[in-house]
């Protein structure tokens, strides 16, 4: 089993680009996609793409969800 982390928990309520930030510090292999919550994305899983879903009704832009791999 790998090592790799695969989910980001800890950077609900942040603001987007400190999530950005942080995912890529962990996993610098990764494809990182910020995308306004409620938007349609490409179904399908990708082991080198993270999604950072973000409110962007709020001024901060928080993370609404855990990130995960996939």
């Amino acid at each position: 089993m790998s090592s790799e982390k695969t989910s980001w928990p800890e950077v609900v309520g942040w603001p987007a680009a400190a999530a950005v930030t942080q995912i890529n510090s962990d996993r610098p292999d990764v494809a990182i996609e910020v995308v306004q919550d409620g938007t349609n994305v490409a179904p399908g899983y990708n082991a080198f793409r993270v999604r950072v879903y973000f409110d962007a009704s709020n001024a901060s832009g928080p993370v609404l969800y855990t990130p995960v791999v996939g």
